[in-house]
């Protein structure tokens, strides 16, 4: 028997990064996956993946910034498995700027992405995994969630959001009873394809100092060699395995609360 066996599970931004892992991890452990992203190809290839594996899942198409389209992945999920009781509110963006340079539509956009898609997750979900008999929430912050950082404070804004917006839903859970709990995770530096996101310069926004910038393809072992304690960089299955205990009754009596994956980052 798995972890989350026969449960349920929401993750978006699950095409790749630690959303992929994170569906990998929860359907290895025998829940029924379903994951949402807006890069069509890389969730088909995703879906064969965990299916080979020999783990049930399904795939839909989703902007999360989209309320009406929440309304239908929950609906999908209602008619098709009758119940819900894990989601992972993991998609998201960073844009690496001064808060003197970036765009008020780049501050939207970022803000959209992070803060309202998990605004509209919880809104339409919960009350689902409420009528299941309850579950998890786990939204996907950061270490940027905890501390400040240069060059990144619009980011930060939207993941220190996030990280409050957990524990008052929390709180609001547990006031009404619906056995449902609610945490945030928040990893440091992982080794996903964000790094080559980042514009020519960006690293300097990382508060890392000695790390050379304008590099087109950024080493997130060499970010973390200076920014990490542990002097590497983790990997995307190091948050999915965190992602699952909070899935699992493993951490049936914690929510609203934080769980940091780091490489001691935030120790300093």
């Amino acid at each position: 028997m798995g972890r989350v066996q026969g449960k349920v599970a929401l993750i978006t931004g699950g095409a790749a990064g630690i959303g992929k892992a994170a569906a990998m991890a929860l359907a290895k452990e025998g829940a029924i996956v379903v994951f949402t992203d807006v890069d069509d190809a890389r969730g088909s290839e995703t879906l064969a993946e965990i299916r080979n594996a020999g783990g049930t899942a399904s795939y839909h198409s989703q902007n999360v910034i989209d309320e009406a389209r929440w309304q239908e992945i929950v609906a999908t999920i209602k008619a098709e498995q009758g119940a819900l009781h894990i989601l992972v509110n993991n998609a998201g963006i960073g844009i690496s700027s001064d808060i003197f340079s970036m765009s008020y539509a780049d501050w939207q956009r970022q803000m959209a992405i992070n803060v309202d898609g998990v605004f509209f997750g919880v809104k339409h979900a919960i009350p689902l995994i409420a009528a299941s008999g309850g579950g998890s929430v786990i939204n996907i912050s950061s270490v940027a969630g905890l501390k400040g950082a240069a060059g990144l404070a619009g980011y930060c804004a939207t993941k220190g959001a996030v990280r409050l917006f957990t524990k008052a839903v929390a709180l609001e859970c547990a006031q009404a009873k619906m056995n449902v709990r609610v945490n945030s995770v928040h990893p440091g530096i992982i080794d996903t394809e964000i790094w080559q996101k980042i514009p020519q310069g960006g690293v300097s926004a990382l508060n890392s100092p000695g790390i050379p910038a304008g590099a087109n393809a950024i080493d997130a072992n060499l970010i973390a060699q200076v920014g990490a304690p542990l002097g590497y960089a983790g990997l995307p299955s190091d948050i999915a395995d965190g992602i699952v205990f909070l899935a699992s009754d493993e951490s049936r009596y914690m929510t609203g609360t934080e769980l940091i994956i780091d490489g001691g980052m935030t120790a300093r």
